[in-house]
């Protein structure tokens, strides 16, 4: 591995379970979802987030119910929507400062990333969740409060995780050179995208063996990665 001058790290499945966000996040948000729009109707976020999930679907006259049953539908299906992700991310919150739950986090990755920060190491996240859902999630962590570790978070307006412009935009804004970035995925095609952009990857197999061959390096755990 080459010098790395900045991590960038997934979220699911890669730092924390993807059990947590599916049995925990998902239902959380999917029973609250309807209560939650009517409730915050008159909000300029709400509705902006429910208008862009309409023209998204290209529905051209939809009612507020039809927006909602829709969201329930791509929540169901878990669809990587911009739209949904940010309302989400709202209901969310509510619940994180409620105590209704922690996020998880993999027991290896708090000192591996704060030894990382500790090295001067500059760490981002890249996640299909919305920016605020990405901040709340390591703000509320089993292991406490993770947000001061990172110096930034990407979501997918940056651009969907599996196409090379989406990441080259990252070094971009994060002002390093695409060589000198080492991205952390469980996701094949999604370091596929990351390396066709000329950065470095890491590819976290959590549960799985590590293939026989592969274009990236797998790991099982944070503290396997050198660098």
């Amino acid at each position: 591995m080459s010098a790395i001058h900045a991590i960038v790290t997934d979220i699911e499945g890669t730092t924390s379970s993807i059990d947590f966000v599916h049995d925990i996040l998902f239902p959380y948000a999917r029973e609250r979802l309807p209560a939650y729009v009517e409730t915050h109707i008159d909000t300029a976020p709400v509705q902006h987030w429910l208008s862009e999930a309409a023209r998204e679907a290209g529905l051209v006259e939809a009612s507020r119910h039809d927006v909602v049953d829709l969201l329930l539908r791509w929540i169901d299906e878990d669809r990587k929507s911009t739209a949904l992700k940010a309302l989400q991310g709202m209901i969310w919150k509510d619940g994180y400062e409620a105590g209704d739950y922690r996020a998880h986090v993999y027991p290896d990755v708090p000192a591996v990333l704060a030894s990382w920060h500790a090295a001067g190491i500059p760490l981002y996240v890249y996640s299909s969740g919305s920016v605020p859902a990405q901040k709340l999630f390591f703000r509320y962590s089993q292991a406490g409060d993770l947000s001061p570790l990172f110096s930034g978070y990407f979501d997918t307006t940056t651009g969907p995780k599996r196409e090379a412009a989406s990441y080259a935009a990252i070094a971009q804004a994060i002002g390093k050179e695409p060589s000198g970035i080492l991205f952390l995925s469980d996701i094949e095609q999604e370091l596929d995208a990351a390396r066709a952009a000329g950065l470095q990857t890491a590819w976290l197999l959590r549960k799985d063996p590590k293939p026989a061959q592969s274009a990236h390096p797998a790991f099982a755990r944070f503290d396997e990665i050198i660098v």
